[in-house]
């Protein structure tokens, strides 16, 4: 099984920190619990989460090697499209996901394709 942490302490604080910043800072506020005590309008730019790659990123969030932070990534930006955030304005966020989303074991784990998703969802 791949390590989700790099071996690298400087990469594996990145994984952490760009997971960190997914975990607390966007994916709270993609929560339609939350979202209805705070405002739809608190939707969350994505802008921390794409800078923090420009150092990071190499094929994957942290350099070349699969980390926690892509495990967390994916997730979110199917939030991000359920609630129409606009992702066009980043580069790197798109480039990463297609790669992930070619990796059989991200195919297997989309929401899509979960046993429990609506069928009018996995179209």
């Amino acid at each position: 099984m791949p390590r989700l942490l790099p071996d690298n302490p400087y990469q594996r604080y990145q994984a952490r920190m760009i997971s960190e910043i997914i975990a607390s800072g966007i994916q709270p506020l993609q929560n339609i619990s939350v979202l209805k005590r705070v405002g739809e309008d608190k939707k969350v730019e994505w802008a921390p989460v794409e800078k923090a790659l420009e150092e990071s990123a190499g094929h994957f969030c942290v350099g070349n090697q699969l980390s926690i932070a892509d495990c967390c990534l994916i997730p979110q930006l199917y939030h991000a499209r359920r609630w129409k955030i606009d992702l066009t304005k980043y580069l790197l966020i798109p480039s990463i996901e297609e790669r992930l989303n070619s990796i059989e074991a991200f195919k297997v784990a989309h929401p899509n394709q979960q046993p429990d998703c609506p069928e009018k969802e996995k179209a």
